[in-house]
């Protein structure tokens, strides 16, 4: 079961608060302190941000729950992908003092697309402003759902103390002290909960048909019909109950713990996992008893132990010291300590059967969304998406010392977290970083010098600028040097012409004669290539040209290989200096969706970036599609930027598309920008 939702709406502390009433910690520790369960990572503390899953189970009547506590901050979803994976329910834990925000329209949208049964737990209604039925009004509409509330609030902001089970039509009073006492419903509470009761029943025996024929002969359900009747709705996606209290206060903390394990579907209540068998999909059930079969959904990079496996067990059981297969990589992995977490605590497991959830360390060839099979069954599910990079930073190490543990570093951090990803930019020779947002980048770097003892520092992404001719252009590369003995001479004339877009570079010898020796032409077109690598007039590369040689001269004996490639260089830069050279610059194809309200703020931004609207596409949900080539340059920040324009609700990719003439009157800003000016 994962707490899902905005960042700030309080899934941390509720973790903690049913961790405290469960008996598995004997004190609430607090995000603003940096001592709770969940928030273990020094870069948690720091920030007070949730930024990777985190499991805590607990034991409840009975029960096991698998608690997951995820990042609310739209940089970390990828974790939240993760968690969806694995987790037979969602708890969408949300403000009743701020209502629905977008992170978690988001995470809905995702949850639907999985069909992964959702409850709603209206939290903080202790705080000011808080206000049940405004929340509830604004979920159904927002989420565009209809809900099925099993409780109401009795008192409100600061004087919440209880709950009203809509159900079973009984109050619980919560004390200062923890202690719960049921009793009727208060008498100001009893016409409205008759209201909602009856909305709800009728809700509830739509779902079953023997039921609805019994509720319209007049038979009045028994409570426990309609919570069965409840739970195969939640089990089926179709059905969304809503609960609420307050984490802080510990308020309706133990009633959701019941309705959890009452109404929420266990492993064995949901659909099997699709696998993939060779070219053959195949459902796997979890069962105890079947083969074993596990699945990686997150890798903690550990710098004493290694890495950190969280898997599922999708079927069977499995011991330590088990030997399974990693479908992706064809590695024998020993699982040779397998313990449960909490938080950051490590247990030792017995066993882990279908359903549950554990750890393992140090497997040789296993990461995240990879498949542990037995060897005569090799079967694998889907890996989990990876979230695309949007914002790019460029590092270089403080050291020597860190250059030498850069690269490991990196990689280490990119099997924890798929979504950073490395680059290397031979163009530009920059090492570069990428991630899903500014804080997402940051934390990475935080982490690069905590658990590995690299430090680097930042600069600004170098954008592959390019430059060419307009018009033909001829030129003498004439290279002569005397300083004793043999010299130095060799005279080339090329001619210089603007190739097509995108064709690179083409040399044609049209030497006759003999006015250069053969076995100097090829040095003349290295020479050429390097000039072109060096740069042209405004010093950045050269492309897209063909260079004729057609005439030279040479010394039968200070002629040289060397003086040839001096001569095709010198050549080439006195041509470009008469070819009218032009600068080109990357441009990249944006397709930005939005919703509808959005369009047009995007096409003037995408305007007002020296960008073209190609045109637009509907999406689903009420959403658009803009398309757009745009100048690179111009999309640095453009993750920045869209989530401040669309409040978040915007995303966006960018695929270098082609490069193009780079307005005259920019060349020289562009110059000093890469520090070529002057």
């Amino acid at each position: 079961m994962a707490f899902v939702g905005h960042g700030g709406v309080g899934k941390t502390t509720l973790a903690e608060a049913l961790l405290l009433r469960a008996g598995a910690i004997n004190r609430a520790g607090r995000v603003e302190d940096g001592t709770t369960v969940c928030d273990y990572e020094p870069e948690e503390k720091a920030h007070h941000l949730t930024l990777s899953l985190s499991v805590a189970p607990i034991e409840w009547k009975g029960y096991k729950i698998n608690l997951i506590d995820t990042p609310g901050y739209p940089d970390f979803v990828g974790d939240v992908h993760a968690a969806l994976r694995v987790v037979d329910m969602a708890v969408f834990v949300v403000s009743g003092a701020e209502g629905v925000q977008v992170q978690t329209e988001i995470i809905w949208k995702i949850a639907s697309g999985l069909g992964i049964p959702r409850m709603v737990f209206v939290n903080k209604l202790d705080r000011e402003r808080s206000d049940y039925d405004a929340a509830l009004a604004q979920i159904g509409t927002v989420l565009g759902i209809t809900l099925s509330p099993l409780e109401l609030p009795i008192g409100a902001e600061s004087a919440f103390h209880g709950l009203a089970d809509i159900l079973t039509q009984t109050a619980f009073d919560y004390s200062p002290s923890g202690v719960v006492t049921q009793g009727p419903l208060p008498e100001e509470l009893v016409a409205r909960e008759l209201a909602v009761h009856d909305s709800l029943v009728e809700s509830i025996v739509m779902a079953d048909d023997d039921l609805l024929e019994k509720f319209l002969g007049g038979e009045v359900p028994s409570p426990a019909e309609l919570e069965r009747t409840l739970a195969r709705g939640v089990a089926a996606g179709v059905v969304f109950p809503v609960v609420c209290g307050s984490a802080i206060t510990g308020v309706g903390i133990d009633r959701l713990a019941d309705f959890i394990c009452e109404i929420g579907p266990s492993p064995v209540d949901r659909p099997g996992v699709n696998v993939h068998a060779g070219e053959v999909d195949v459902e796997v059930k979890p069962d105890p008893n079947g083969r074993p079969l596990a699945y990686v959904f997150k890798t903690i990079a550990d710098p004493y132990v290694g890495h950190l496996s969280l898997f599922k067990v999708l079927s069977g059981t499995i011991h330590p010291d088990d030997h399974l297969i990693n479908v992706t990589s064809g590695a024998d992995e020993r699982l040779h300590g397998i313990f449960t977490l909490r938080g950051k605590e490590q247990q030792p497991a017995v066993q882990v059967s279908a359903g549950d959830i554990a750890a393992v360390a140090k497997l040789t060839d296993t990461h995240t969304g990879d498949t542990l099979a037995p060897r005569d069954q090799r079967v694998r599910a889907d890996p989990i998406p990876t979230m695309a990079p949007v914002l790019t930073v460029a590092i270089k190490a403080k050291t020597l010392a860190d250059d030498d543990k850069l690269g490991s570093a990196l990689h280490r951090l990119h099997e924890e977290d798929p979504a950073l990803i490395v680059d290397r930019d031979e163009e530009t020779h920059q090492t570069l970083l990428r991630g899903t947002g500014e804080t997402h980048l940051a934390v990475a770097l935080e982490r690069l010098e905590r658990k590995f003892g690299v430090k680097v520092g930042t600069e600004d992404v170098k954008v592959a600028y390019r430059e060419t001719v307009l018009v033909a252009a001829e030129a003498e590369g004439r290279y002569k040097k005397q300083s004793g003995g043999h010299g130095q001479y060799g005279v080339a004339n090329i001619k210089l012409r603007p190739g097509p877009r995108g064709s690179g570079f083409k040399f044609i010898d049209a030497i006759v004669g003999g006015s250069i020796p053969r076995q100097f032409i090829s040095a003349v077109e290295k020479g050429i290539e390097e000039r072109m690598h060096l740069g042209g007039v405004h010093g950045f590369p050269i492309v897209d040209i063909e260079v004729e040689c057609f005439d030279g001269k040479y010394h039968p004996v200070d002629s040289s290989e060397m003086s040839f490639k001096m001569a095709g260089s010198l050549g080439l830069h006195e041509a470009m200096a008469k070819a009218q050279s032009i600068v080109l610059e990357p441009i990249s194809l944006l397709r930005v969706t939005v919703p509808n309200a959005y369009q047009g703020d995007v096409m003037g931004d995408v305007n007002s970036r020296r960008g073209r609207v190609q045109g637009t596409e509907g999406a689903n949900d009420g959403e658009v599609e803009v398309i757009a080539i745009v100048p690179t340059s111009e999309t640095l920040r453009y993750a920045v930027d869209l989530r401040s324009m669309t409040g978040g609700r915007g995303r966006f990719t960018a695929v270098h598309d082609h490069y193009d003439i780079l307005p005259a009157h920019l060349i020289e800003k562009v110059k000093k920008e890469t520090g070529l000016a002057g």
